[in-house]
Protein backbone atom coordinates (compact mmCIF):
# COMPACT_ATOMS: atom_id res chain seq x y z
CA UNK A 1 0.00 0.00 0.00
CA UNK A 2 1.50 3.85 -0.82
CA UNK A 3 2.15 5.37 2.10
CA UNK A 4 -0.58 7.67 3.86
CA UNK A 5 1.52 10.13 6.61
CA UNK A 6 0.08 10.14 10.46
CA UNK A 7 1.00 12.77 13.14
CA UNK A 8 3.35 10.69 14.76
CA UNK A 9 5.47 9.52 11.27
CA UNK A 10 7.36 12.80 11.23
CA UNK A 11 7.70 16.37 10.14
CA UNK A 12 4.88 17.72 7.53
CA UNK A 13 6.75 20.95 5.24
CA UNK A 14 5.05 23.58 4.09
CA UNK A 15 5.87 26.17 1.32
CA UNK A 16 4.17 29.07 1.21
CA UNK A 17 3.36 29.26 4.85
CA UNK A 18 3.11 32.97 5.63
CA UNK A 19 -0.30 33.35 4.16
CA UNK A 20 -3.72 32.12 2.46
CA UNK A 21 -4.05 28.50 2.01
CA UNK A 22 -0.21 27.41 2.79
CA UNK A 23 -0.95 29.19 6.53
CA UNK A 24 -4.13 28.28 7.10
CA UNK A 25 -2.99 24.66 6.38
CA UNK A 26 -0.14 24.34 8.63
CA UNK A 27 -2.49 25.46 11.36
CA UNK A 28 -5.18 22.64 10.57
CA UNK A 29 -2.14 20.06 10.44
CA UNK A 30 -0.64 21.23 13.78
CA UNK A 31 -4.34 20.97 15.24
CA UNK A 32 -4.17 17.38 13.87
CA UNK A 33 -0.82 16.50 16.13
CA UNK A 34 1.66 16.95 13.18
CA UNK A 35 4.91 18.76 13.64
CA UNK A 36 4.97 21.09 10.97
CA UNK A 37 8.00 22.72 9.24
CA UNK A 38 7.22 25.87 7.77
CA UNK A 39 8.84 27.96 4.88
CA UNK A 40 8.44 31.60 2.93
CA UNK A 41 10.10 34.58 2.79
CA UNK A 42 8.82 36.24 5.28
CA UNK A 43 10.59 35.30 8.48
CA UNK A 44 8.34 37.43 10.37
CA UNK A 45 5.34 36.29 9.53
CA UNK A 46 6.66 33.03 10.29
CA UNK A 47 7.47 33.86 13.57
CA UNK A 48 4.41 35.01 14.02
CA UNK A 49 2.66 32.04 12.52
CA UNK A 50 4.58 29.57 15.18
CA UNK A 51 3.31 31.85 18.20
CA UNK A 52 -0.34 31.21 16.57
CA UNK A 53 -0.17 27.67 16.43
CA UNK A 54 1.41 27.02 20.31
CA UNK A 55 -0.90 25.19 22.12
CA UNK A 56 -2.95 23.56 19.01
CA UNK A 57 -1.63 19.97 19.58
CA UNK A 58 1.47 19.63 17.16
CA UNK A 59 4.36 21.40 16.74
CA UNK A 60 5.53 24.41 14.24
CA UNK A 61 8.56 25.79 13.48
CA UNK A 62 10.07 28.12 11.03
CA UNK A 63 12.89 27.36 8.21
CA UNK A 64 12.71 30.80 6.18
CA UNK A 65 13.75 30.68 2.25
CA UNK A 66 13.17 31.25 -1.11
CA UNK A 67 11.54 28.05 -3.61
CA UNK A 68 13.05 30.68 -6.56
CA UNK A 69 16.44 29.86 -4.90
CA UNK A 70 16.95 25.93 -5.74
CA UNK A 71 20.02 25.91 -3.33
CA UNK A 72 18.07 27.71 -0.64
CA UNK A 73 15.74 24.79 -0.65
CA UNK A 74 18.08 22.52 -0.24
CA UNK A 75 19.54 23.30 2.60
CA UNK A 76 16.20 24.08 3.74
CA UNK A 77 15.27 19.96 3.37
CA UNK A 78 18.37 19.37 4.69
CA UNK A 79 17.96 21.78 7.70
CA UNK A 80 14.34 20.33 8.50
CA UNK A 81 15.36 16.29 8.72
CA UNK A 82 18.22 17.48 10.79
CA UNK A 83 16.43 18.91 13.37
CA UNK A 84 13.36 17.07 12.98
CA UNK A 85 13.82 14.18 11.12
CA UNK A 86 12.77 12.64 7.93
CA UNK A 87 9.99 14.92 5.95
CA UNK A 88 7.01 12.47 5.67
CA UNK A 89 4.71 15.02 3.97
CA UNK A 90 5.34 18.33 1.52
CA UNK A 91 2.55 20.17 0.46
CA UNK A 92 4.66 22.40 -2.16
CA UNK A 93 2.00 25.69 -2.36
CA UNK A 94 4.11 28.49 -3.04
CA UNK A 95 2.33 30.84 -5.78
CA UNK A 96 0.91 33.56 -6.98
CA UNK A 97 -0.33 35.50 -10.14
CA UNK A 98 1.77 38.33 -11.42
CA UNK A 99 0.33 40.73 -14.03
CA UNK A 100 1.85 42.17 -17.01
CA UNK A 101 0.30 45.37 -18.66
CA UNK A 102 -2.49 45.00 -21.02
CA UNK A 103 -0.47 45.30 -23.74
CA UNK A 104 2.05 43.17 -23.21
CA UNK A 105 2.36 39.53 -23.43
CA UNK A 106 5.04 37.28 -22.13
CA UNK A 107 6.93 40.04 -19.66
CA UNK A 108 8.06 40.25 -16.20
CA UNK A 109 4.68 39.07 -14.71
CA UNK A 110 4.83 36.13 -17.27
CA UNK A 111 8.29 35.02 -16.36
CA UNK A 112 7.93 35.43 -12.47
CA UNK A 113 4.74 33.41 -12.49
CA UNK A 114 6.14 30.57 -13.85
CA UNK A 115 9.30 31.07 -12.13
CA UNK A 116 7.80 30.91 -8.46
CA UNK A 117 4.49 27.96 -9.34
CA UNK A 118 6.93 26.00 -11.29
CA UNK A 119 10.57 25.95 -11.07
CA UNK A 120 10.34 26.93 -7.42
CA UNK A 121 8.05 23.81 -7.08
CA UNK A 122 10.83 21.96 -8.80
CA UNK A 123 13.48 23.41 -6.63
CA UNK A 124 11.82 21.59 -3.69
CA UNK A 125 10.53 17.83 -5.45
CA UNK A 126 14.48 17.60 -6.22
CA UNK A 127 15.55 17.33 -2.57
CA UNK A 128 12.40 16.07 -1.39
CA UNK A 129 12.56 13.48 -3.98
CA UNK A 130 16.17 11.83 -3.16
CA UNK A 131 15.53 11.81 0.69
CA UNK A 132 12.25 10.23 -0.14
CA UNK A 133 13.31 7.75 -2.65
CA UNK A 134 16.00 6.93 -0.26
CA UNK A 135 13.84 6.00 2.13
CA UNK A 136 11.11 4.15 -0.52
CA UNK A 137 8.26 6.53 1.79
CA UNK A 138 7.02 9.50 1.77
CA UNK A 139 3.77 11.91 0.89
CA UNK A 140 4.12 14.79 -1.84
CA UNK A 141 1.40 17.29 -2.72
CA UNK A 142 1.12 20.07 -5.05
CA UNK A 143 -1.22 23.21 -5.12
CA UNK A 144 -2.42 23.78 -8.41
CA UNK A 145 -5.84 24.92 -9.33
CA UNK A 146 -9.11 24.42 -11.57
CA UNK A 147 -7.76 26.84 -13.33
CA UNK A 148 -5.37 24.49 -14.98
CA UNK A 149 -7.73 22.31 -16.41
CA UNK A 150 -8.11 24.30 -19.59
CA UNK A 151 -7.26 27.14 -21.35
CA UNK A 152 -9.20 30.72 -20.24
CA UNK A 153 -9.01 34.20 -22.19
CA UNK A 154 -7.51 35.46 -18.68
CA UNK A 155 -4.60 34.92 -16.48
CA UNK A 156 -2.95 33.04 -18.63
CA UNK A 157 0.25 33.00 -17.20
CA UNK A 158 -1.25 31.80 -13.81
CA UNK A 159 -3.34 29.09 -15.72
CA UNK A 160 -0.58 27.98 -17.85
CA UNK A 161 1.58 27.01 -14.65
CA UNK A 162 -1.17 25.59 -13.12
CA UNK A 163 -1.57 23.46 -16.19
CA UNK A 164 2.14 22.22 -15.77
CA UNK A 165 2.06 22.07 -12.01
CA UNK A 166 -1.02 19.33 -11.97
CA UNK A 167 1.10 17.48 -15.52
CA UNK A 168 3.98 17.47 -12.89
CA UNK A 169 2.14 15.95 -10.42
CA UNK A 170 0.33 13.43 -12.92
CA UNK A 171 3.79 12.03 -14.22
CA UNK A 172 5.16 12.27 -10.89
CA UNK A 173 2.17 9.92 -9.62
CA UNK A 174 3.13 7.40 -12.37
CA UNK A 175 7.17 7.18 -11.54
CA UNK A 176 6.74 7.44 -7.91
CA UNK A 177 4.27 4.86 -6.82
CA UNK A 178 6.98 1.96 -7.85
CA UNK A 179 8.98 4.05 -4.84
CA UNK A 180 6.85 3.98 -2.24
CA UNK A 181 6.00 7.72 -2.46
CA UNK A 182 2.54 9.18 -2.62
CA UNK A 183 1.71 11.72 -5.01
CA UNK A 184 -1.08 14.02 -4.58
CA UNK A 185 -2.69 17.40 -6.84
CA UNK A 186 -4.62 19.99 -4.90
CA UNK A 187 -6.56 21.75 -7.56
CA UNK A 188 -9.03 24.07 -5.64
CA UNK A 189 -11.40 26.50 -7.39
CA UNK A 190 -11.90 30.11 -5.91
CA UNK A 191 -10.52 30.52 -2.03
CA UNK A 192 -11.00 33.64 0.08
CA UNK A 193 -7.12 34.41 0.46
CA UNK A 194 -5.51 37.59 -0.18
CA UNK A 195 -4.45 36.84 -3.82
CA UNK A 196 -8.22 36.38 -4.56
CA UNK A 197 -9.13 39.73 -2.48
CA UNK A 198 -7.57 41.40 -5.76
CA UNK A 199 -9.79 39.83 -7.96
CA UNK A 200 -12.56 41.70 -9.42
CA UNK A 201 -14.15 39.69 -11.79
CA UNK A 202 -16.97 36.95 -9.68
CA UNK A 203 -15.14 34.16 -8.37
CA UNK A 204 -18.19 31.46 -8.16
CA UNK A 205 -18.90 28.97 -4.68
CA UNK A 206 -15.71 30.70 -3.28
CA UNK A 207 -14.85 28.93 -0.25
CA UNK A 208 -13.87 30.28 3.46
CA UNK A 209 -9.92 29.69 3.69
CA UNK A 210 -10.38 27.22 6.91
CA UNK A 211 -13.04 25.31 5.05
CA UNK A 212 -10.87 24.85 2.43
CA UNK A 213 -7.67 24.00 4.86
CA UNK A 214 -10.01 21.63 6.52
CA UNK A 215 -10.69 19.56 3.02
CA UNK A 216 -7.19 19.90 2.01
CA UNK A 217 -5.57 18.09 5.23
CA UNK A 218 -8.57 15.70 4.76
CA UNK A 219 -7.46 14.64 1.36
CA UNK A 220 -4.06 14.17 2.66
CA UNK A 221 -5.50 11.97 4.94
CA UNK A 222 -7.23 9.96 2.70
CA UNK A 223 -5.01 9.46 -0.05
CA UNK A 224 -6.41 9.12 -3.69
CA UNK A 225 -4.50 11.74 -6.37
CA UNK A 226 -6.61 14.27 -6.86
CA UNK A 227 -8.22 17.03 -3.80
CA UNK A 228 -10.53 19.10 -5.39
CA UNK A 229 -13.60 21.38 -4.27
CA UNK A 230 -16.04 22.73 -4.34
CA UNK A 231 -17.82 19.97 -6.04
CA UNK A 232 -20.16 22.28 -7.81
CA UNK A 233 -17.25 24.18 -9.27
CA UNK A 234 -14.71 20.96 -9.68
CA UNK A 235 -17.35 18.58 -10.98
CA UNK A 236 -18.28 21.10 -14.77
CA UNK A 237 -14.64 21.94 -15.02
CA UNK A 238 -13.78 18.34 -14.94
CA UNK A 239 -16.58 17.27 -17.16
CA UNK A 240 -15.53 20.54 -19.91
CA UNK A 241 -12.07 18.52 -20.01
CA UNK A 242 -13.37 16.16 -22.21
CA UNK A 243 -15.07 18.47 -24.59
CA UNK A 244 -13.83 18.75 -28.33
CA UNK A 245 -12.67 22.13 -28.39
CA UNK A 246 -15.03 23.89 -30.88
CA UNK A 247 -17.42 22.77 -28.08
CA UNK A 248 -15.61 24.59 -25.34
CA UNK A 249 -14.25 27.17 -27.16
CA UNK A 250 -18.52 28.33 -27.82
CA UNK A 251 -19.53 27.18 -23.98
CA UNK A 252 -16.62 29.22 -22.93
CA UNK A 253 -17.54 32.30 -25.18
CA UNK A 254 -21.26 32.30 -24.00
CA UNK A 255 -20.47 32.15 -20.65
CA UNK A 256 -17.87 35.14 -20.79
CA UNK A 257 -19.55 37.23 -22.63
CA UNK A 258 -17.48 37.33 -25.98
Amino acid sequence: MIYRASPGDGPVWITGASSGIGRAVGLELARRGFVVAVTARRSDALVALVAEAAGLGGKMAAFPGDVTDADAMAAVVADIEGSLGPIVLAFLNAGAAFADPPDVFGGEGFRRTFELNVAGSANCLGPLLRSMRARRRGQIAINASLAGYRGLPQGIAYGASKAALIYIAESLQLAETANGIRVQVVNPGFVRTPLTDRNTHAMPFIVPLEQAARRICDGFARGGFEITFPRRLAWPMQAMRILPHPIYAWLVRRLMGS
